[in-house]
């Protein structure tokens, strides 16, 4: 029983993106490791871009600062 999990930040993903992404995951797992479509599970979770971090700040500060730097452009 394959368990995939995804982890995305929350920002604008439609309900139609989720299910092909958890189309296009079931597919690719039985079309390559020939796993039964119904005993697979994807889970897809969306995390808040202030709980989302690298380079030593949050995805929202990040963002902001890519904001911030194409309206001096």
């Amino acid at each position: 029983m394959p368990f995939v999990s995804v982890r995305i930040t929350r920002d604008g993903v439609t309900s139609e993106q989720k299910a092909q992404v958890i189309a296009e995951i079931t597919e690719t797992l039985e079309r390559v490791l020939h796993k039964d479509p119904h005993l697979t599970h994807i889970v897809i979770e969306e995390v808040d871009t202030d709980n989302w971090g690298y380079a030593g700040i949050t995805t929202t500060q990040y963002r902001k600062q890519l904001a911030e730097g194409e309206g001096k452009s």
